[in-house]
């Protein structure tokens, strides 16, 4: 399995696990889900209409069911009326939820972490953000070598580095244990704490 360095310190050298960096998949079904399932379980259901019996009036029938002439009715609140309720529309109740078990999410995890792997740029290094200031952590970035839209997976999301990452519209911090596969595939380049690294084999690591 290739191994990954540091443009900052050529000497150290970061192996990558290939039980997790190394697993291609077969077919890109797992990774499909997975990816939808990150919108789904985000997606927030606040349309809400108002049917039939939520609309205000209507209590009295308009006209005499015969000898108008008109067409018989017998509420204003009639779905077919101007400002009358909604047939079939959104209640707030549709669950968009999709669930996974662990087992898929690692895998599909997995999946993501070696397709980045094969194509993106992936560094080891641990970005620092003593003065909270984003030229110090714009910096570090560059001198990575990390470009487009980058991920940032530390193991502790320091105030300092939230504020230092802020305005940088390109950077998104994620904690290790919150990684995901949106954000992986989602992104040009991952910047991955040694720390970080150790935990991510831990848990999606076969020994």
């Amino acid at each position: 399995m290739p191994t990954k360095t540091t443009p900052a310190k050529p000497t150290e050298t970061t192996k990558l696990d290939s039980s997790v960096f190394g697993v291609a998949p077969t077919n890109f079904e797992l990774l499909k889900l997975a990816y939808l399932s990150y919108l789904a379980n985000g997606r927030q259901n606040n349309a809400v209409v108002k049917t039939r019996g939520l609309v205000s009036g209507g209590g009295k029938k308009p006209w005499r069911q015969k000898g108008t002439g008109n067409a018989r009715v017998g509420s204003i609140r009639s779905p077919i009326w101007r400002g009358g309720g909604i047939t079939f529309g959104p209640t707030g109740e549709s669950n968009y939820k999709i669930t996974l078990s662990t087992v898929q999410r690692r895998q599909a995890l997995r999946q993501a972490l070696s397709l980045a792997n094969q194509s993106k740029i992936i560094t080891i290094a641990d970005i620092k953000a003593k003065s909270g200031k984003v030229s110090e952590v714009n910096s570090q970035l560059v001198k990575l070598g990390a470009k487009g839209k980058i991920l940032l997976v530390v193991n502790d999301k320091t105030q300092e580095l939230m504020r230092s990452t802020s305005n940088l519209k390109e950077v998104k911090i994620v904690h290790d244990s919150y990684l995901n596969v949106f954000d992986v595939l989602n992104a040009d380049s991952l910047v991955i704490s040694p720390l970080s690294l150790e935990n991510i084999h831990k848990r999606l690591g076969k020994g």
